[in-house]
């Protein structure tokens, strides 16, 4: 499923900044927005977007964001939104009345996706090309990509699923990788591209360290992972090479996930890491923000580092979403 980065939200409480007399806090669903006073009311219909979003240089409805936030993702500048405090008031995203948006009908329903209507792209931090090599095709529809909501915009879900039980493991700071087993083909991909063995890469040297393509020869399988190490990110686990953590294995042929035991068992059985563990029979806290305030702490990789956050599946797998720590939000870069 594709992020919904902009979309039509309501404003549902307003909150003064202590000591701040030009701006307030607007409580979007489960984000906390800075804006302007008296530019939001209460109740009001408004444009969200969300952190990460890549919002299009040219258009003077976000011109006032250049100087706090203009960047570069691969050749083309636009202004990225990440979590930042003003006045010591943590802000999440960005909230704009519907009013500045003339393209938008204000009969349109709340939760309607603008994305693309807005040309807002997801902003992706620079992979190194010795990570990547030669791009062969996209990534394989045959495959669900890997990218669980924010436990933010799950208020009324995360309100259903109290007294569930879920699997609670590491979410890694790295890069999305997946191998494939399909009718004799072995692949291996990106995020968004399946990739080339010819070019010398990261994603196949690990392939090769982690005898991926023999271990999935019997059957029609996906493992999807993390990769992180040298080269990705910062590397803030001081870990020497690459190494790839598995959080899923996919059927292809039944379509369907393992579940979290079957995925540990064959994890042990391949020789293959794991994410890791937080708990294996985890009961929601009653606020979202308490499992967010659960998701800050350091690394199980390396104490010294901040956690990026944990994510939380059923173990059945139908179920899962993301809880991003806001101490490692408010430290990138």
């Amino acid at each position: 499923m594709n992020r919904k980065l902009a979309s039509i939200r309501q404003c549902s409480e307003l909150q003064a900044i202590p000591g701040a007399d030009a701006i307030q806090v607007a409580v979007v669903d489960g984000w906390t927005c800075v804006v302007k006073i008296g530019e939001v009311q209460l109740g009001q219909k408004g444009v969200y977007f969300e952190i990460d979003s890549f919002l299009p240089v040219g258009d003077p409805r976000f011109e006032f964001l250049r100087k706090s936030s203009l960047r570069k993702m691969g050749d083309v500048e636009g202004f990225r939104l990440r979590t930042i405090r003003l006045r010591g008031q943590l802000s999440q995203g960005l909230f704009l009345p519907l009013d500045w948006f003339p393209e938008v009908d204000p009969a349109e329903p709340l939760g309607t996706d603008l994305t693309e209507r807005l040309r807002v792209d997801k902003y992706e931090p620079p992979i190194p090309a010795d990570l990547t090599g030669k791009v062969i095709g996209p990534f394989p529809g045959f495959i669900p990509k890997t990218d669980e909501e924010r436990v933010q915009n799950l208020l009324e879900e995360f309100a259903n699923w109290q007294g569930l039980p879920f699997v609670v493991t590491e979410k890694l700071d790295g890069t999305s990788f997946t191998a494939y087993q399909r009718n004799g083909h072995f692949g291996i991909c990106s995020r968004n591209w399946e990739l080339s063995d010819e070019d010398p890469n990261s994603y196949w040297k690990v392939a090769a360290e982690t005898q991926l393509q023999e271990k999935l020869s019997r059957q029609n399988l996906a493992i999807q992972g993390e990769m992180i190490g040298e080269g990705i990110q910062k590397n803030m686990y001081k870990l020497r090479g690459q190494h790839l953590f598995v959080f899923h294995v996919f059927d292809i042929d039944q379509h369907r996930f393992y579940s979290y035991e079957e995925t540990v068992d064959f994890c042990l059985k391949n020789g293959l890491q794991i994410v890791p563990l937080i708990s294996a029979d985890f009961q929601l806290p009653a606020k979202v923000e308490d499992l967010l305030r659960m998701a800050d702490g350091p690394s199980i990789l390396n104490e010294q580092a901040k956690r990026e956050g944990l994510v939380l599946r059923s173990a059945d797998r139908k179920i899962s979403f993301k809880a991003i720590s806001n101490a490692f939000l408010e430290a990138e870069d």
